[in-house]
């Protein structure tokens, strides 16, 4: 469902976002750029000469924007952001946000060589006077830092090649470069290439890798067991396989994505599926499912929680819980303090996490950046998503059809509003947390009791999108509770407020379910 043109985006609404130099085979994700420096300008409030060098990058996104110049946006977010903090923003800036790495597995196996290309993401303004030297080394990550500490050294690398007789012009000629990783531990490293004039390092590419010894064996393995499970099991077992697949082809990124773990669970359930089991059937507390999403041709992860109560002699009530931008399936289960499992499992919910297609899938919600086919199939597939595995989970577990339940955080609350006025047979209430909608909506969700959760000092996603849909609600006669917290910002108002969300859904069922429910 598209919400107005008009309606006022903070385009924000996120609970994980990406880091400053983050690494991937797919260049960080547009939109979490434009998150992150979206709320670089709430924070500065800029004015003076900056607002005006602001005011002009801002103008010039929005024509790249337009004209569908990825490149160029980024470098203008580089741009913005450098001035923000109070860098000016420079030709050696300019040409460092330029250089990246790109190869055709970011997910390696490390038997053998492989090869890495230096590029441009787009021409830089360095006037480049020498010739050019490219070195290679590679290191493990160091650890992350603990808040407000300062970042942790960079780990002492080790050099995997140096390459002369670098271009000048590395979107028209990148630099190949065949690296043996053979003696690299397996496991998280982070690849750099140095870019030097002479010996000045004038740019520095990075890009996050997994290496793991003998992966190609294991994931054909993978395969001929998947092939001898039964039906309903595959997906589970070729899950990683088919998310290698997509980090290397560059559709997501590596970040969160845990190889050797990926690849043991998958391992384990194909040891407990011979024989014909399914290792799920009777399955209760914490756990992660997939299946096929036929329309996108992609095995797509779900987490799922069973309280330990359930052995389908009865009816169990359902909650759909969706992630806010940047984060995914695992959110709700294992970050807000994991109230949401220990609240389910103290009340007696069934919950379901899906991905919604993609970390950014908005769940049918279309920002107006999204104007390309790409942009669109995403956010149709987001919302599929969620229907199928909503689908799953009714023919998987006897739910009580009148208690199925909708929430979300951030992006994850836009799409309870959307999908909870598109499907409004289905859901018992909803529970939006720290999100924004289009009050016109509200009309056909008329019917359905909700809980609002917002705070009035959010930097991310202005409390009034909260306050709209609210006013909106209380002029129609729908029954709701909003719960506005004084000083609280777009995370915080989450885990103090769910037991009142499950408060909430603990009084509210649907007095006629509907045989035509999706």
């Amino acid at each position: 469902m598209r919400l107005h043109r008009a309606l006022p985006i903070v385009v924000a609404l996120l609970t994980l976002m990406l880091p400053a130099g983050a690494f991937a085979q797919a260049l960080p994700n547009i939109n979490l750029l434009r998150v992150r420096y979206n709320s670089a300008k709430t924070a500065a409030k800029p004015d003076g000469d900056l607002k005006t060098q602001i005011d002009q990058v801002d103008k010039e996104l929005a024509d790249a924007t337009r004209t569908g110049r990825t490149g160029e946006q980024r470098r203008l977010f580089a741009k913005g952001l450098a001035l923000l903090s109070g860098r000016p923003w420079s030709d050696a800036e300019d040409f460092q946000a330029s250089l990246v790495l790109r190869t055709t597995a970011v997910v390696i196996d490390s038997s053998r060589p492989h090869t890495v290309r230096l590029e441009q993401i787009y021409g830089s303004s360095i006037a480049l006077t020498q010739s050019l030297t490219a070195v290679a080394t590679i290191a493990a990550p160091p650890p992350p830092s603990a808040t407000g500490t300062p970042a942790p050294a960079p780990m002492p690398g080790t050099e995997l090649g140096r390459f002369d007789g670098v271009s000048r012009d590395l979107r028209e000629s990148p630099l190949a470069m065949e690296l043996d990783f053979s003696k690299v531990p397996d496991g998280l490293q982070v690849l750099s290439v140095d870019v030097k004039q002479g010996e000045q390092v004038i740019g520095t590419a990075t890009l996050r890798v997994a290496l793991r010894k003998g992966l190609d064996q294991r994931l054909r393995q993978l395969e001929t067991d998947a092939a001898a499970a039964p039906a309903d099991v595959r997906a589970d077992i070729r899950y990683p396989a088919d998310y290698v697949r997509k980090i290397n082809r560059g559709d997501v990124e590596l970040t969160g994505f845990d190889v050797n773990a990926e690849l043991s669970a998958a391992e384990s359930i194909a040891g407990a599926a011979k024989g014909g089991k399914n290792p799920f059937t009777g399955k209760t507390g914490g756990f992660e499912r997939h299946y096929v999403l036929e329309s996108a041709n992609e095995i797509m992860p779900y987490r799922v929680y069973v309280p330990a109560g359930y052995n389908g002699s009865r009816a169990f009530p359902l909650i759909v819980a969706l992630h806010g931008l940047g984060a995914n399936e695992d959110s709700f289960m294992d970050s807000y303090a994991k109230q949401v499992p220990a609240l389910a499992e103290a009340r007696g919910y069934i919950v379901v996490a899906p991905l919604g297609y993609r970390t950014d899938g908005f769940y049918g919600f279309s920002l107006p950046t999204d104007s390309s086919p790409a942009d669109k199939r995403r956010v149709e597939l987001s919302e599929r998503d969620v229907m199928e595995v909503l689908k799953r989970m009714r023919a998987d577990y006897k739910v009580d059809n009148a208690r199925i339940y909708l929430l979300g955080h951030s992006m994850g609350a836009i799409g309870t509003w959307v999908i909870g006025a598109k499907y409004p047979a289905i859901w018992a209430a909803l529970a939006p947390f720290s999100g924004l909608g289009s009050p016109a909506t509200v009309e056909a969700m008329k019917n359905i009791p909700e809980i609002v959760v917002h705070g009035d000092a959010d930097p991310t996603v202005s409390v009034n999108g909260s306050r709209m849909m609210v006013a909106a609600m209380k002029k129609l006669g729908v029954d709701y509770q909003y719960i506005e917290v004084p000083g609280g910002n777009h995370v915080d108002v989450v885990v103090p407020n769910l037991k009142a969300a499950f408060d909430f859904f603990d009084a509210k069922r649907k007095t006629m379910v509907s045989t035509q429910q999706q």
